[in-house]
């Protein structure tokens, strides 16, 4: 399926993608990093999937229920309507001990016969499904998971075995029938009545709801934010606070190319955001899971570009012997575990701040870190990094000396405000006025009136755009910067990371709703309106779950989704345009 017509499904454990042609095609159990039990979205002739449809013609439409992750699809054929509503169930306190993937059809009019088939995925032929049958009924076994598949008296099984599932199931007008999978991984299973399984769904649609009604946003795009809201909230690792950068792995940039990155990680940047956008919209259960986590993985292992779920260190890539996404070979692990990245001082550092200036008390242990992360951003600004991007070559990027120049600021203020400890407040002040005189000699380009992607260099970094959030005092050349980046790197609707990435990859789309937060902080309210709905027009396919990137010329998704950066900007930008002060 085309990346645009998958939508997401959640439980704070787990994600699951479900396309429009009603395929679960991805699925890792019991954890978002988990090895899938759905995998056809890498390997499409021999991966697993749950899949459930009408069995001749039909069209659909599709949404999620208002404020919910919950999805709805209408299948309308010549025979009948009949409506499936999917969920990643959890309980009334909250999320279960297992996962519970449930899928309800409700018949509306005529009669609608349907075809269900589930193949259990061989997670890179490293493990090979089998079916036991017990007195509780038929249990599959896929490596460490162990689940059923649950249905009631409505399904006609035809076949049940090692090979997989296939049934069929017909629904009238007025009738209803439910079919679920529980899973856990080594762990012992409880075998759900269906009629709860079935309740859980509409409960489970509760709980969404009621979590957005606690969201704090009164600007101009409520379903935006709120639907944001909720693909940042299914990143959010219910047990640990850890949040994933986007729930897959292996969806290329390129079709066909070699940049296929695993983003089932934790970055300190991605992190760092989501929750400076929960604290900015009221979720603060959330803002305070992330920031602990993030806090104690400082302590843990120091300031690494990104961490495990559980909280270790990442590890590299290895291939996985998978097709992969159009042919696009398929990798787990990432290797910017090694890189030098001196934005991660400045993401630090600007999360603590906005978590104390939303009513937060640093403890005394924590505060002495963050000094001692201060001293050390001090100490290596000098060097050469790989970025904000993640390249292979390092040089002196812009934005990343920018970031410096915020984490040494956000340090600064914090002392000043009694939060952190001011022994070495006067030695940041002197560091910052370094950073930012080496910036101002070094880094800007005069015939192309911009900032420079790094030092020397007459190419652009549309990621400049974020120093205006972050306040960076040279407002009147980041003005400049803007009207150049947009220029040169913009494609339509929608703009490149830096300059020569329109030959590797799609338009980064976290940059354009930066640039529309960074014209609206200016105040070129016109413009940033304009492009924020030109942007979102350019991504009305699917049901509002967005990737990495996009194709600029077809509007076809790039990259790894649900896409919690994508979503972030997008988030922020919606909160500029509403009248969102600058955080200074």
């Amino acid at each position: 399926m085309p990346l645009e017509e998958y939508g997401a499904l959640g439980d704070g454990r787990s994600v699951a993608l479900v396309g429009s042609d009603g395929s679960i095609d991805w699925w890792c159990v019991p954890h978002m990093d988990s090895p899938p039990l759905f995998d056809k979205l890498l390997a499409p002739a021999t991966g697993g999937f749950f899949a459930l449809r009408p069995t001749g013609p039909y069209s659909i439409e599709r949404r999620y229920l208002t404020d919910s992750n919950v999805l709805e699809t209408l299948f309308i054929t010549e025979q009948g309507q009949v409506r499936m509503v999917e969920s990643l169930n959890s309980g009334p306190a909250g999320r279960l001990p297992w996962a519970e993937l449930a899928r309800r059809l409700e018949g509306l009019s005529g009669e609608v016969t349907f075809d269900l088939s589930i193949d259990f995925g061989t997670q890179a032929d490293t493990v090979s499904s089998y079916l036991t049958p017990t007195g509780n009924g038929h249990v599959f076994h896929a490596g460490h998971i162990l689940g059923m598949f649950l249905h009631d008296e409505h399904l006609h099984i035809e076949r049940e075995d090692d090979l997989g599932v296939r049934a069929t199931v017909t629904i009238k007008a007025g009738e209803r029938s439910t079919v679920a999978l529980v899973a856990g991984r080594d762990e012992p299973l409880i075998v759900p009545p269906m009629k709860l399984i079935d309740a859980r769904i509409d409960g489970s649609d509760r709980e969404w709801r009621q979590w957005t009604e606690g969201l704090d946003y009164d600007g101009p795009y409520p379903s935006l934010v709120v639907r944001s809201a909720l693909a940042l909230k299914l990143l959010l690792s219910s047990p640990s606070g850890s949040i994933m950068a986007a729930a897959t792995t292996s969806l290329p940039e390129r079709i066909g190319g070699d940049k296929n990155y695993d983003y089932r990680f934790a970055w300190i940047r991605d992190a760092g955001y989501t929750i400076e956008a929960f604290l900015g919209i009221g979720a603060q259960l959330e803002a305070k899971a992330g920031f602990t986590w993030l806090l104690n993985r400082l302590q843990e292992h120091g300031a690494k570009v990104f961490y495990t779920l559980d909280g270790a260190v990442g590890q590299g890539t290895r291939p996985i012997d998978l097709p992969g996404y159009k042919h696009s070979p398929p990798q787990v692990g990432n290797d910017a575990t090694d890189q030098l990245q001196h934005g991660v001082y400045g993401d630090i550092f600007e999360t603590a701040r906005c978590f104390i200036d939303c009513g937060g008390v640093l403890d005394s242990g924590n505060a002495m870190m963050l000094s001692r992360l201060a001293d050390q951003c001090a100490d290596l600004w000098r060097q050469a990094d790989s970025g904000i991007w993640e390249l292979p070559e390092t040089q002196h990027y812009t934005q990343s000396k920018i970031s410096c120049w915020q984490a040494l600021s956000r340090a600064i203020e914090l002392a000043d405000r009694g939060h952190l400890p001011t022994t070495c407040r006067d030695r940041w002040n002197r560091e910052r006025q370094r950073i930012e005189q080496w910036i101002e000699t070094h880094c800007w380009n005069e015939q192309k009136q911009a900032y420079s992607f790094y030092a020397g260099s007459d190419r652009l970094d549309a990621s400049i755009a974020l120093a205006v959030r972050f306040g960076y005092p040279h407002q009147d050349r980041l003005a400049l910067t803007l009207a150049a980046v947009h220029r040169e790197l913009g494609c339509g609707a929608f703009h490149y990371r830096y300059s020569g990435a329109d030959q590797e990859e799609g338009c980064f789309l976290a940059c354009t709703f930066w640039l529309v937060e960074a014209w609206a902080l200016h105040e070129q309210c016109t413009q940033a309106e304009e492009a924020f709905r030109a942007a979102v027009r350019g991504l009305g396919a699917g049901v509002g779950i967005y990737s990495e990137m996009v194709d600029p010329h077809s509007g076809a998704f790039l990259g790894n989704l649900p896409q919690g950066l994508t979503h972030l900007a997008l988030l922020r930008a919606a909160r500029s345009l509403g009248g969102a002060k600058p955080d200074r």
